[in-house]
């Protein structure tokens, strides 16, 4: 690597102003806004990453020591203020672990998927929309503009790390601290990705396929590994955890795997009998009401519900029944009730044990029948 001084054109003992002098007369000759010759702009890279390190009073002298300066480093001013550099190095904060990755593993995300309650029967695909971090197409995750790649720091060393002497009580104790040039990564990227500056992802947004399971319900989570946000610098990508609503049906309820809804019968169907056919979820279904059916009886349709989410088969169909009672009847009407009424041998109207409303008692017949 070529040293810092030389790309300066200044010697080892030059002043502040010096450098500064320097650093202006190249930057003037070499920046792109005037000179867009490639070799010229690379150039000019170095003389600004040069000035950086120099123009700083501490990596300027860790950059002379070298990066291993050992106990070449600042002793002067240190007094009891490194005391927690000393506890570090006794209880494993001051040894070298060399440098760090610039990868990271990219975050979770929970998304919520509303379905219907027909789609819960046998299951169903959906492609989810979402706006996430993906890997930069520029870079392909690497950071750097094509062409170029990380170097080793110059301050460090490729450590990722300085080490430096602290006086104390004890003698001289030698500390390891992250490299500030290199923010402990021990390389620096002198051309970041333009696309993403030098974070080797963009936001982006991405279809993501989902094949949600039959017999789900609300609060089911589906785990899909590494379909999240991409991580920093070609990481890992995150989780997705998608919970599932099923949206409320104006008909059919679910209890578990069986589907619940009610038949409205008029009172002469359920007093004569009859067949009537109705929409189900999955189909048409037939239901026979027997002669003299009585309200709040459950029909059941055996294998009509919910396909099991962990097992075989399906629930069942459960149909409430609801008689209607006519409330207004022509003079004709009237007469043929009356005519009917006298004709059979009734009891007459008598107290009984309480009975819970239609509603009340039919909710119970379903979920105990």
């Amino acid at each position: 690597m070529a040293d810092h001084y030389d790309v300066l054109g200044i010697s080892r003992d030059a002043s502040a102003e010096d450098i500064k002098k320097a650093y202006r007369r190249l930057a003037r000759e070499l920046h792109p806004d005037v000179n867009p010759d490639e070799a010229a702009q690379e150039k000019f890279k170095l003389v600004t990453h040069a000035y950086e390190v120099l123009s700083d009073p501490v990596q300027r002298q860790q950059y002379d020591l070298g990066p291993q300066a050992g106990f070449g480093g600042n002793f002067g001013g240190q007094g009891f203020s490194d005391f927690g550099d000393i506890f570090n190095t006794f209880f494993g904060g001051g040894q070298q672990r060399g440098p760090r990755s610039r990868m990271e593993r990219g975050q979770d995300a929970l998304l919520r998927v509303e379905v219907d309650l027909a789609d819960v029967i046998f299951g169903v695909h959906k492609d989810i929309e979402i706006d996430t971090a993906v890997v930069c197409e520029t870079c392909s995750g690497n950071c750097c503009q094509p062409g170029t790649s990380p170097v080793t720091c110059d301050i460090c060393g490729g450590s990722g790390t300085i080490q430096r002497a602290v006086r104390s009580l004890l003698g001289n104790v030698m500390t390891s601290n992250p490299c500030g040039s290199c923010r402990g990564y021990g390389t620096t990227i002198p051309a970041p990705c333009t696309t993403c500056q030098g974070q080797g992802r963009v936001r982006a947004s991405k279809t993501i396929p989902l094949d949600i399971p039959a017999g789900v319900d609300t609060g089911v989570r589906l785990h899909m590994a590494q379909a999240g946000e991409a991580g920093q610098a070609g990481g890992v990508p995150g989780d997705l955890y998608f919970e599932i609503k099923v949206n409320h049906h104006d008909v059919f309820s679910r209890d578990n795997d069986d589907l619940l809804c009610t038949l409205e019968v008029q009172m002469t169907d359920a007093i004569l009998g009859t067949t009537v056919t109705v929409p189900g979820l999955d189909g048409e279904v037939t239901l026979e009401i027997k002669p003299g059916t009585q309200g709040s009886e459950v029909l059941t349709v055996k294998d009509r519900g919910i396909t099991r989410l962990r097992g075989n088969g399906r629930g069942d169909l459960k149909v409430g029944i609801h008689v209607i009672t006519p409330t207004k009847l022509s003079s004709k009407e009237k007469e043929l009730i009356s005519t009917f009424a006298k004709g059979r041998k009734q009891s007459a109207p008598a107290l009984t044990h309480f009975q819970q409303g239609m509603f009340s008692k039919l909710r119970d017949r379903f979920f105990n029948a």
